[in-house]
């Protein structure tokens, strides 16, 4: 688990372990009360409260009872011995287990529901039965009292507070429980993409400009991962033109002292044959004539590669201006499709006006060196595509040929100046062109090809405020 996940694990519990136990505090306080005030408190008192009316007033109905008995203000009703062994079944069956038990007085409930007190005795071999209505049920009230002591008692048994208790504790636990397992996943969900934009940028950091991270989300932190992927790509493409700058900066030196060396060379060397060949005898002057224009015409073939050299490494001054693209790659196209009349031009035009911030000489020279290698690559017969768009903030112009295209050793040295002249003299162009784009803050780069052939791309940045 990282810093970052831990800190937020110990926020929720800080913030949640104290309104938690405050709300545990005072909902087990209110349980409790709730509980204390509860019915079976109150049926509690009033069950034990009619235990002890009931039971004093069977004491005094005993006490008032045996009194009237014994002074003789009532009657008794008497039974003989032989009655109650003789036929049982005329005397009440209390009546008969008082004979049997041999005791001298009892008292028992008799009636339907214990309305009445009766107060037995033995009396000389005969059983005599006195008689007081009590004026409530005692034997219902006591049915009542006991079922309503078992409702307490069950009650009581299953201890509703300590179970409410326990529920609402765990209950609270589970909950919070998940809410912290809910927050660990939440979490890590939320720390990877902030994981993986720390690692791209630790791989940035230590030079890996290829470094990419990738984006699973809409929000701040998907936008922060697509800044740094549009970052990293941009700092990849200034670091190549960087690079390619430097070894053109070399490449340049290397060039001017080049270019220095043959022109000192070739001046006197062509000077020279002119000079001969006007003092050359009359009956050599064919020959002579012939070697000299070989001469001459082999030294101004290395003049033009001189010029070429001194043109690669020149430093043009660049003044960007607006400038319309398409009405520029249209006026390119009609200015040279006359030098190639059995080439088919295509024109695909970006709908509105396409305005780049260049240097129109430096574009014009850009589209002129790959028109020209499109037509020489395309043949006689060939086919070539201009088109224009906007990508990215940039108009871009692209160039495809019908042609036999690029290999791969071709496309890896592509724009390095080998030296590898063709027939007319071509061979410095695309670095020639590579630079004017860059020069311009734009850049060229090979495509796929639309024509089967070769296809490359200029990218020169748009006019402010364009689209």
């Amino acid at each position: 688990m990282t810093r970052l996940e831990t800190r937020l694990l110990l926020l929720f519990l800080a913030a949640t372990l104290a309104p938690l136990g405050v709300t545990l505090w005072i909902t087990t306080s209110l349980l409790e009360r709730s509980l204390e005030h509860a019915s079976t408190t109150e049926l509690d008192a009033v069950s034990k409260s009619l235990e002890r009316t009931g039971r004093e007033l069977y004491q005094q109905s005993r006490e008032a009872l045996k009194r009237e008995a014994v002074s003789g203000a009532i009657e008794p009703r008497r039974y003989t011995a032989a009655e109650l062994e003789r036929r049982p079944e005329d005397a009440p069956e209390a009546l008969r287990e008082f004979w049997q038990s041999q005791e001298p007085e009892r008292f028992v409930l008799a009636g339907t529901a214990g309305d009445r007190l009766e107060y037995l005795v033995r009396r000389e071999g005969e059983v005599w039965s006195y008689t007081r209505p009590l004026g409530v049920g005692l034997s219902e009230i006591s049915e009542q009292y006991r079922q309503a002591r078992s409702s307490v008692e069950r009650q009581q048994g299953r201890n509703w507070r300590r179970g409410f208790t326990y529920t609402y504790i765990l209950l609270a636990a589970g909950v919070w429980t998940v809410s912290v397992g809910l927050l660990v996943w939440l979490t890590r969900r939320f720390i990877r993409p902030i994981q993986e934009l720390t690692a791209g940028l630790d791989q940035l950091a230590g030079g890996n400009l290829a470094a990419r991270v990738p984006v699973r989300r809409d929000d701040e932190v998907g936008q922060a991962s697509r800044t740094f992927n549009h970052m990293a790509e941009q700092l990849q493409h200034n670091r190549n033109r960087l690079v390619y700058l430097a070894q053109l900066a070399s490449w340049q030196a290397l060039a001017r002292k080049l270019a220095h060396e043959l022109k000192n060379s070739l001046t006197p060397i062509r000077l020279t044959m002119e000079e001969i060949q006007a003092r050359s005898p009359q009956p050599d002057r064919a020959f002579l004539d012939q070697a000299a224009q070989i001469v001459v015409e082999e030294v101004e073939s290395l003049e033009r590669r001189v010029r070429a050299f001194s043109e690669f490494a020149a430093e043009p001054p660049v003044q960007p201006r607006p400038l319309d693209v398409n009405c520029l790659v249209e006026e390119r196209i009609a200015f040279l499709k006359k030098g190639h009349p059995g080439v088919t031009y295509d024109v695909r035009l970006a709908p509105g006006d396409v305005q780049a911030y260049a240097d129109e000489d430096l574009v014009k020279g850009i589209l002129t060196n790959l028109l020209e290698n499109a037509a020489e690559a395309a043949g006689t017969s060939g086919h070539i595509l201009a088109a224009t768009a906007t990508r990215n903030g940039h108009a871009a112009i692209e160039v495809h040929d019908s042609g036999p295209g690029l290999s791969e050793l071709a496309r890896q040295s592509l724009f390095q100046p080998t030296i590898s002249f063709k027939k007319k003299g071509m061979g410095l162009g695309l670095s020639i062109a590579r630079k004017g784009a860059l020069l311009n803050g734009g850049d060229i780069e090979p495509v796929p090809g639309e024509l089967g052939g070769a296809g490359f791309r200029v990218l020169l940045p748009c006019l402010p405020n364009a689209s």
